[in-house]
């Protein structure tokens, strides 16, 4: 048997007579973990749709273990042996974790009926094997959104697969959860599964990858060893020119308290939350999955009800019961969740630029929406996020994944808030947007805004912000500031190895 597992030949894909795949030629050797990079709207995940069959090719032809197919759905390619780790979930939030994994492909006994004891204990030791301490029961609408990307990772593994595509598989994940999942690639790479992995995280393809294919406006670059090229090499060939330095150059914040949490407490999650948030400043919030960051965001939003403790702007206490008061008030919110609640793909770039803010566009003497001065102000955030897109009526769902968080980050600012929440504010963003989205951030600080930076990156932790807030299990373990701001000093904190005696408030 040839050692070719997967080969394609002149694989176009067009969507409304718009190019988007340009003669893709492309072998993956079995046993391989073959990486996949490019821009926001390269065509990685066209052409990872195109394999799992959720698209079909405008031409060409994909041969699978020698022998051509044909991939018109995605049961054709679980037939095959592919499985798909998709770069938005795709789970049903109302069913478990166990109903999830095993969705389609349930396991019955001899009478027909379900063997739900079976598929909770094998989905118990898949998520074992990912160190991840979640219930088989456990209802998929209360994890969040790391729990869930470490659900669909159990998913595609449970399928066996003989090529297993994941698609930004780590983009919610701390670098804890990521050896984590680099641990289990190499056992799955030793056992013969192939592996294509799609990340704009270029460290880790260079740590997993044995190749890598750089793909730029739906053409492929170059196909190399990964040793052939370095991290610099793979992000100039991505953006076809060289890249300056990626994060900004610290300014100097306020001191003036703008934010003010006080014993902030939402019993079994979070205990005893105190911080200050200055004018200007970008106050990090790391941790690992389960510390409680994005719980932190959605109490202050209004999303979770908290039982205990006092939050303040500008020093007035504020009553959030919903994050309509949130806003209201001047705190705005990123969600790490961009399709569960950070935007609506069914709805055009336009309508969801000025989702939150859509009252500031109405004329009260009619209590119409002015259409005119929505478009003009929601053509003003396409320019200055540089979203690329065919105008302000397409619909998000044919952006690529880096512009439609353009796209939630624009709809985040548009109320013009106080204090930004940004959530994972880079999740599934190329490395050339996320110098326009940490310089964008930046800029909103130097003129006074105050941003709470919550991200799984510890790189963009301590490349982006002031001070660093390390939260464990629900509570803060310590403050960091200025050189005391390091990846190793978040991750003794963020594992109990060490708690800071003094908050550096």
């Amino acid at each position: 048997m040839t050692d070719i597992l997967l080969k394609t030949e002149a694989i176009y894909k067009e969507f409304s007579g718009v190019p988007v795949l340009k003669g893709i030629d492309l072998e993956i050797v079995r046993g391989e973990v073959l990486g996949i990079i490019g821009e926001n709207g390269a065509g990685k995940s066209t052409l990872m749709k195109i394999l799992g069959g959720i698209y079909t090719p405008t031409s060409g032809q994909i041969s699978f273990e020698g022998r051509p197919v044909t991939i018109r759905a995605p049961s054709d390619a679980k037939k095959l042996g592919i499985s798909l780790i998709p770069q938005e979930f795709n789970l049903v939030k109302d069913l478990t974790v166990y109903d999830n994994i095993f969705l389609g492909s349930e396991i019955r006994q001899r009478n027909g009926l379900l063997d739900k004891k079976t598929m909770m204990t094998r989905t118990k030791s898949l998520l074992e094997e990912l160190e991840v301490t979640i219930r088989p029961d456990e209802r998929i609408d209360r994890l969040s959104a790391a729990e869930k990307q470490m659900v669909e990772i159990s998913k595609a593994v449970a399928m066996d697969a003989k090529l297993l595509i994941m698609d930004e598989p780590t983009t919610v994940l701390t670098q804890y959860e990521i050896d984590i999942l680099y641990r289990l690639m190499h056992r799955l790479k030793r056992q013969g599964v192939t592996i294509i992995y799609i990340s704009h995280k270029l460290k880790e393809v260079k740590a997993i990858c044995d190749r890598v294919m750089v793909l730029r406006d739906g053409e492929v670059i170059c196909l190399e060893p990964i040793d052939k090229l370095s991290i610099y090499q793979m992000a100039e060939r991505m953006v076809g020119r060289e890249l300056s330095q990626i994060f900004p150059k610290k300014e100097r914040a306020g001191t003036e308290p703008v934010l003010t949490v006080q014993n902030l407490t939402v019993p079994g999650v979070l205990e005893n939350i105190s911080f200050e948030l200055n004018k200007g400043e970008i106050l990090g919030l790391a941790g690992l999955v389960g510390a409680g960051r994005t719980e932190v965001a959605e109490t202050i939003m209004g999303i979770r009800k908290h039982t205990a403790g006092e939050i303040a702007l500008n020093g007035a206490k504020l009553e959030i019961a919903s994050p309509e008061d949130a806003v209201a008030a001047g705190i705005n919110y990123l969600s790490e969740d961009r399709q569960g609640s950070g935007i609506l793909t069914g709805f055009n770039v336009a309508d969801n630029i000025t989702l939150v803010s859509l009252r500031a566009y109405c004329d009260y003497a009619i209590d119409l929406i002015n259409s005119k001065r929505q478009r003009a102000a929601a053509q003003q955030h396409v320019e200055r996020f540089n979203i690329k897109t065919q105008g302000l009526d397409t619909r998000l769902e044919f952006l690529s994944g880096g512009n439609q968080q353009k796209v939630s980050l624009a709809k985040s600012i548009d109320p013009q808030p106080i204090v930004l929440i940004a959530d994972e504010p880079t999740r599934g963003v190329d490395v050339s947007a996320k110098q326009e989205i940490y310089r964008f951030i930046k800029s909103l600080a130097d003129m006074g805004l105050s941003c709470l930076f919550i991200s799984s990156e510890q790189e963009e932790i301590v490349g982006m912000c002031h001070r660093v807030l390390v939260m464990k299990e629900g509570r803060v373990m310590g403050v960091l500031s200025g050189d005391e701001i390091s990846e190793a000093e978040i991750m003794f904190l963020a594992t109990g190895v060490r708690e800071t005696e003094t908050l550096h408030q």
